[in-house]
C-alpha cells in the first residue's frame, strides 16, 4: 500500500465505486486498492444501493449515469439511512442541475471526467480529513473516551490498551451506533479470509467489557450486538 500519512486513515476502511464504464470502473479500482483494505465495485446504481443497505461502508464513489437507477438517486436514498458516509461523484455531468442536487446531497467532492490521479487523491484527502472530523473523540461517559487518531481509550486520563483486533472492533461499534451489527457482519469486517466462529467475535466482545463497561455493548439474542452510548 503507498504510504500517504494523511491517506493512512484509510488502511482499515472499506469503499463502494459505482460506475457503468467497465474500463473506468477498473482504473478507479486499482487507485482505491492503493489506501483501502477492501474495494468493491458495481456497474450500477441500484447494485450500488443494495449494497450500501446490506453492507457497511466507510467511503463511497459514485457515477451519475448508470444503468437501472442513477448515481444521484442512489445517493438520495442512501442519505435516508447513512447521513454521514463521505461520497465523491464522479461524473461527466457539469450541468448546473446535477451540481445543485450534488450540494442537497452532502456530497465531499465532485469531480467531472476525464479525471487524473491526483484530482481522486486530492478527493480521497477530503474524505481522510472528514472521517477524523466525524469522531475525533468519542465519550463514554464523563471519564472514558476513545480517541480515533491515536486509536487508544482513556479512562480517568490513563491509557487502557487495547489490542488491534479490540480497538478494530470498538470502532466498528462506535461508527454504527444504536444500530443492531450482526455477527455475519462483523465477521467479514474483521477477517477477510479463514474467518473463525462467533465464538471469537464473543472473546473480543467480553475483553472490551472489561474495559468500557458492561453497559454499552448490550446483545442482542440470536443476532449480534447493539452499541448505545
Amino acid at each position: 500500500m503507498k504510504s500517504n500519512s494523511r491517506l493512512d486513515i484509510l488502511s482499515d476502511k472499506k469503499v463502494l465505486c459505482a460506475d457503468d464504464n467497465e474500463g473506468i470502473l477498473k482504473e478507479i479500482i486499482e487507485i482505491l486498492e492503493l489506501f483501502f483494505k477492501d474495494v468493491v465495485g458495481v456497474n450500477n446504481g441500484e447494485r450500488a444501493l443494495d449494497e450500501a443497505k446490506n453492507n457497511l461502508y466507510d467511503v463511497m464513489i459514485f457515477d451519475i449515469s448508470m444503468p437501472n437507477m442513477d448515481g444521484l438517486e442512489a445517493i438520495k436514498k442512501i442519505r435516508k439511512f447513512n447521513k454521514k458516509v463521505p461520497i465523491i461523484i464522479l461524473s461527466a455531468h457539469t450541468d448546473q442541475e446535477y451540481l445543485w442536487r450534488a450540494v442537497d446531497l452532502k456530497i465531499t467532492k465532485y469531480l467531472t471526467k476525464p479525471f487524473i490521479k491526483e484530482e481522486i487523491l486530492d478527493a480521497l484527502e477530503l474524505v481522510a480529513l472528514e472521517l477524523v472530523d466525524y469522531n475525533p473523540t468519542l465519550s463514554l461517559n464523563e471519564h472514558c473516551f476513545y480517541d480515533f487518531s491515536k486509536k487508544q481509550l482513556e479512562n480517568e486520563n490513563r491509557v487502557i490498551p487495547l489490542s488491534k483486533s479490540e480497538s478494530r472492533l470498538l470502532e466498528y461499534f462506535f461508527n454504527n451506533l444504536n444500530q443492531v451489527i450482526t455477527y455475519d457482519l462483523i465477521l467479514d469486517y474483521m477477517w477477510d479470509y479463514d474467518k473463525p466462529s462467533k465464538e471469537a467475535v464473543k472473546a473480543i466482545v467480553k475483553e472490551l467489557r472489561k474495559k468500557i463497561g458492561g453497559d454499552v455493548i448490550k446483545n442482542i439474542y440470536g443476532l449480534g450486538y447493539k452499541c448505545e452510548i
